[in-house]
């Protein structure tokens, strides 16, 4: 399925960015998101291999821009801007990913310290998608 004025370059130009991002952040916040996880570092190691999480986190955040443009572009062509990739992706972040989060991380027992980090984590993403998806344009 293709959406009519999707830019592509855009859209991995989002995944890579969005995907460096969350490197960072949890590069800065890992003892706190370990802390509120409950996990050490050797029971990270006792998961899956790093790389394999690592390739399918950029996919994730491939599909998620994709998703993310077609839902600007159906604002219309002359509305992929800027101003309006923000506003997309902080209506998406509110709508799906803290409902989401919340929900599971409730039911899961989760400390809210974790909830925070990682939606917050989603926000960053999704404001950053939304920035260069709506900058580029179609």
């Amino acid at each position: 399925m293709d959406f009519a004025g999707l830019n592509y370059l855009a859209v991995l130009l989002a995944a890579v960015v969005a995907f460096m991002f969350g490197g960072a952040w949890y590069g800065i916040l890992g003892k706190r998101w370990m802390a509120a996880v409950g996990k050490t570092e050797a029971d990270l190691k006792e998961g899956p291999p790093l790389p394999v999480i690592m390739i399918g986190t950029f996919v994730a955040q491939l599909l998620m821009a994709w998703v993310l443009a077609g839902l600007i572009g159906h604002l219309g062509q002359d509305q992929v801007t800027l101003a309006n990739g923000l506003i997309s992706a902080g209506f998406v972040w509110v709508g799906f990913i803290v409902t989401t989060i919340g929900v599971n991380h409730a039911y899961q027992g989760q400390r809210l310290a974790l909830t925070v980090i990682d939606t917050l984590h989603w926000l960053g993403v999704l404001l950053i998608q939304g920035a260069i998806i709506g900058a580029m344009g179609v």
